[in-house]
């Protein structure tokens, strides 16, 4: 059964769906967005065989309709993303942090750990990998792994395949391609993927950010949490950002989007440059 055109999301049923994407992910979702839900759905509630909104909304609150939740969320997230995106951070990393942290483990068993907190499909997570994988080139001795997480099912399947299209695989340096990706062949013709000497060091977890406990362990010396926090309002980002510091060692760096700010956010945190901030000694 196909939803008309004509078929408005209602007002009652958008702010049943906004509640509980609020409730279960803290994204808030404005007036303004109700366009936007209602076109972002309409092809989930066509392929479900369901008349219209409030059929869904229906669906939703029954006990057989806890998974669709998820799959709620993941169609609300937005998940744009590309390699490198927001350089200078990846430059700040590679030419200042990185060395540091080298000498601090230098002649230790203790690994350097990352978390791409809010993962998509995996870009951010593979252009952290290919930074420290040129830093290691020189030093073997270094040991560094990635947990990689995300509230979208779809999006963790695509980062734990480290497959993308050869055509949206932009990077800094060319050689690198050819360093770090394998070429696809046959149905994968056109595409690259990520060598497995990269995607061995990567971990890839299901998170929601507000969940009560997370499969990532503390101690973590740089967290990347970069362009979420837009989509949180101010006790949401609180909350969040308290947690986030927790996970750092002392001496840890948190990294959020050019576009996010925690001004107005009570925290622990030091600002070291715009936009990265470290966990005080």
């Amino acid at each position: 059964m196909l939803i008309p055109p004509d078929v408005p999301l209602s007002a009652r049923a958008f702010e049943f769906l906004t509640k509980l994407v609020y409730d279960r992910s803290r994204i808030r979702l404005g007036p303004d967005r109700q366009a936007l839900v209602a076109s972002r759905l309409r092809q989930r509630v066509q392929s479900l065989g369901l008349s219209d909104y409030e059929a869904y909304c229906s669906l939703l609150r029954a006990p057989e309709g806890e998974d669709e939740v998820d799959a709620l969320i993941d169609l609300i997230s937005t998940n744009h993303t590309h390699f490198f995106r927001e350089p200078a951070h990846f430059e700040l990393l590679s030419r200042h942090i990185l060395p540091q942290m080298a000498d601090g483990v230098q002649g230790t068993l203790r690994q350097l750990r990352f978390w791409s907190a809010a993962a998509s499909s995996g870009e951010e997570t593979y252009s952290l990998a290919i930074v420290l994988a040129e830093f290691c080139r020189n030093r073997p001795w270094l040991q560094w792994h990635i947990d990689a997480s995300d509230i979208s099912q779809r999006m963790l399947h695509r980062c734990q395949q480290g497959i993308y299209e050869a055509d949206k695989v932009e990077l800094p340096v060319p050689e690198w391609r050819e360093r770090y990706f394998q070429r696809g062949i046959g149905e994968r013709e056109g595409c690259l993927r990520i060598k497995q000497e990269l995607r061995r060091h990567v971990s890839v977890h299901s998170i929601n950010l507000f969940q009560d406990a997370y499969p990532v362990s503390r101690g973590l010396d740089v967290i990347f949490c970069r362009n979420v926090m837009i989509y949180f309002d101010v006790p949401s980002r609180s909350h969040l950002v308290e947690r986030l510091t927790d996970m750092l060692v002392p001496g840890g760096y948190l990294f959020v989007g050019h576009s996010e700010s925690l001004i107005g956010i009570r925290h622990g945190l030091t600002s070291v440059w715009p936009s990265v901030y470290i966990r005080p000694q």
